[in-house]
């Protein structure tokens, strides 16, 4: 869990509470990450502890409740040196909402259907890429600018793979889409896809 062990590296600099874990880890990974969700940190915050990774010390103050006060254990840097050292899968694999989008709608037959998915789709990419562009060049923290520009590259690669759908499923003029509307792989080309295609339109 990626957040878990960002909370463990935070804490290898030293003891912290939750209020100042969650500015570090915000300031740490820049604006594309999104706010952290407090009661979320303090879930992690626990689990860290039943695990023995880090542990807890309530220290009372003068006017405001107590405050839990969090310190990294030897199995939590045991822990996060394992995890620095081994390489980082896809953590969702290749599951993606756009993917099954794109799927539903190549598998309608319908050319106007898969036009306006990946159009939508490819506007909502260009507003996300200007938009991380923006933040990088405003980033003053060279990480967070290099963590801009990694987010930057993943929207390439989506706008990349939209332009790929599109040569695949409407470059043809039909036929791949007739295919996979019959419930069968089309070969692109074909004499006999290609009339059912012109019957279809």
């Amino acid at each position: 869990m990626a957040i878990q062990h960002a909370v463990l590296a935070l804490l290898a600099r030293g003891p912290s509470y939750g209020y100042e874990l969650k500015s570090a880890f915000e300031t740490a990974v820049g604006p594309q990450w999104g706010p952290l969700n407090i009661g979320h940190l303090y879930q992690i915050l626990d689990r860290l502890s039943r695990d023995g990774l880090v542990i807890a010390e309530r220290q009372p103050q003068p006017v405001k409740p107590d405050r839990v006060v969090y310190e990294i254990t030897d199995d939590g840097r045991a822990e996060l040196d394992r995890w620095l050292t081994a390489p980082s899968p896809r953590s969702g694999g290749f599951r993606d909402d756009f993917f099954l989008k794109v799927t539903a709608a190549a598998r309608s037959g319908a050319a106007d259907t898969v036009r306006t998915v990946l159009a939508n789709q490819r506007g909502h990419l260009m507003r996300e890429l200007r938009n991380l562009d923006g933040l990088r060049r405003g980033a003053d923290d060279p990480v967070v600018r290099l963590l801009l520009s990694a987010a930057g590259r993943h929207v390439e690669a989506d706008l990349a793979f939209v332009d790929d759908a599109e040569a695949a499923l409407l470059a043809d003029g039909g036929v791949t889409l007739a295919g996979l509307a019959a419930g069968r792989p089309s070969v692109a080309g074909s004499a006999d896809d290609a009339g059912e295609a012109r019957a279809a339109g």
